[in-house]
Formats: structure tokens, sequence, C-alpha cells
């Protein structure tokens, strides 16, 4: 089945591209072609934050795939958005050149402050695009098929291996957090300049990475769709519901576990990578189990095993979290914690099951089930 036709029957997912595409089209003209002193005018800076939600939304995608499709609660996929970030950050640092602080035309400032002599082996190659981009998806990929196969041959499921996942985030966060690691420590990586040969800072740089964060979330959300309307995720489905009786009668659970969850990780690599460059940081904090928890409350939010919900829940959430922690600092958790223990008690199927249901109200009939059984809003 091809990717596109897999969007059939996905009502939900059809506006959410459709909306994504009107913002491709509108946000740029707003920063470029409208002039500052009109109020249409949309600022730099909100490109930046609207980038940033993209690449959320991607991240929450992500972790939809296998926490509602397959049933694994993941806690640790922020481990998966961090090391994409540090594989672009990494790159990033290597075109800084002789324009950094202390003026060294190989090492990184941190690598120079730190009496660091030569170039780590593992920081070779980065100076190139082309190796940066390869290794965000095969750092996290090649971790996740580790971390995969030895977690699902041994048949860990349920809230063990949710922790286990935690567990791992919190070692790679208690690892980067160290100077002699060789990725800042715990300033991490920052002070870029370009990308690309292009400036950072200027209007043009920062509307082309948010166009490619909304290209990568348009693409990355069509191939989760393909992947869930396919065979392997009806599959993914069966495991989920009864995976004992799915194994007896002969499927390889193990090995589609350890494909939809390599995939689910590179994903977030990408995440990560476009994240990196439009907020200009990446450090340690980003592996913070505690991220990898807000995560699972976007999905929560937005609509488990629909895959637009979790678009939705990131965009929702993170702009409240935007407006909030400005107005209201100290109350934001809370707020949080709420909103989370309010939509789990009165909309166990969030936002997107809202959606559905206010459209049957209104006298809509269901779309075509998806293949968790659920109709398509």
């Amino acid at each position: 089945m091809g990717l596109l036709t897999s969007m059939r029957g996905d009502t939900g997912g059809q506006i959410m591209l459709a909306v994504l595409a009107v913002v491709a089209v509108v946000v740029p003209i707003l920063n470029l072609a409208v002039p500052e002193s009109s109020p249409w005018h949309l600022s730099t800076y909100t490109v930046t934050l609207l980038g940033k939600y993209l690449t959320y939304a991607l991240l929450a995608v992500a972790v939809d795939l296998v926490w509602g499709y397959l049933g694994i609660l993941s806690l640790g996929h922020g481990a998966f958005f961090a090391l994409g970030g540090y594989a672009m950050g990494m790159y990033l640092m290597r075109q800084i050149g002789e324009r950094g602080v202390y003026g060294d035309p190989v090492l990184p400032d941190f690598m120079v402050f730190l009496d660091w002599q030569q170039l780590p082996w593992f920081w070779h190659g980065f100076d190139m695009f082309w190796f940066a981009a390869l290794m965000v998806v095969l750092v996290p990929g090649a971790l996740a098929f580790v971390f995969g196969w030895l977690a699902f041959r041994s048949r860990v499921t349920g809230v063990y291996l949710s922790i286990i996942t935690q567990a791992l985030t919190y070692a790679l966060m208690l690892a980067f957090f160290r100077n002699e690691m060789g990725f800042g420590g715990n300033n991490g990586l920052t002070d870029f300049k370009d990308i690309l040969g292009f400036d950072l800072q200027s209007d043009a740089t920062r509307i082309a990475l948010f166009l490619a964060s909304a290209l990568a979330l348009a693409l990355g959300y069509i191939a989760c769709r393909g992947i869930v309307t396919s065979r392997l995720g009806r599959v993914a489905v069966a495991i989920r519901d009864a995976e004992a009786r799915t194994r007896f009668i002969g499927y390889r659970v193990d090995r589609v576990k350890v494909a939809i969850w390599t995939f689910s990780a590179m994903l977030a690599g990408i995440a990560g990578a476009l994240y990196v460059p439009q907020v200009g940081i990446i450090n340690p904090g980003e592996f913070s189990p505690l991220n990898s928890i807000e995560l699972v409350i976007w999905v929560a939010i937005g609509g488990r095993a629909t895959l637009y919900g979790a678009v939705v829940g990131a965009v929702v959430v993170n702009y409240g979290k935007t407006y909030f922690t400005g107005a209201f600092p100290e109350a934001w958790l809370f707020a949080l914690g709420g909103l989370f223990v309010l939509v789990t008690l009165f909309l166990p199927q969030g936002i997107a099951g809202l959606l559905r249901m206010l459209r049957r109200r209104g006298g809509g009939t269901d779309g075509p089930k998806t293949a968790s059984g659920e109709a398509s809003a």
C-alpha cells in the first residue's frame, strides 16, 4: 500500500496536513513580505517558536507510534531526540572554526578550555553535513535496535519496560554531563554560527528551518500512517491487544517490536536534529526523564492511537507552556498535571476523542476504522 493511499479514511490526518500546508505558506509571507510596522507581521522569534513546536509534534508522533499502536509506554524517547540533537550540534560546532572564542580552526571552544590536544575520534566526519545527517538517524536507530533486541527477546513488557527506558535516558544524561565524554559537559553545545553556509540568525534561514520542520512532520506522519495501515501495523495492534495470542499463532513478536521501535527512534532523532539549530543549544538537560514523561502527556492529551492527535497535543500543550510559564511561572507544572488528570478521567481518548464525540452529536458519521479499531475523526 502506498504512503499516500494510506491517508484514505484518515479525516483527522488530512485536516492536520491541510492546516500544516496553509501554515507553511502563510508564515513565510507574514515574516518576509509583510513590513514590521504592520500588525500582520510575524516576528522571527515567533517563526522559531512555531518551528520548535513542529519538531515537538514530530517527536509526539514517534511516541504515539510505539505507545498507541504497539502498546509500549516509552519513557525514554527523549534520549533519541537528544542524540539526534547532539549529532546536529556537533556538525554546527565544527562549522564555527576560527570564529570561536579561542580561534582554534579544529577544536571547539570547550575542548580548548579543557586543554584537549586533539579532536576525539568520534568527532571526525562531523564537518560534513551529509555525515552528520546520517548520524542523526543511525545513532538513535542503532541504540534503539540494540536496546530493543535485548529487551524484546527477553520478553520484558509493561511497567518493567517503561522503567528500563527511563533508566536508559537517565544513564545517558549522567554520562553526557561529564566533561571527559567530549560533548561539552553541563553547558553542552552552543554558540552556533551557520548551517550549510547560511547564517543561523538570518530571517531567511529561520524560515528555511521552519519549512524543513513542517516537511519533516508531514513526511513523518504519512510514513507512520503507512505503517499502521499496513500488515505490519495490524500485527502491531494485535501485539498491543493480545501479545501472547499473537505469538502463539506464529508471528515473530520481537521482530515486529524491534522494527517499529527502531523506526520510531529514528524519527525522534530527526526531530532533535531540526530542534537544535532553531533553539541554538543542546545540553544534557534534554535527556532528563521528565522530558520523556512530558512527551507521554502530550500524546495522552491529544489522543493516543490517532497520530494526528499527538500533533495536536504537542502543539496545544507547548503553546500553553509558553504562555503560562510567562504569565504564571510558578503554577505551570500544577496546571499541566491537573490537565493530565482531567483528560485521563473525563477524556480518555484525548482531544481527538472529544472531536469525534462532537461530530457524532452534530449528526456526522464516524469515519472508516483505523488499524487500532477506532474511527478516524
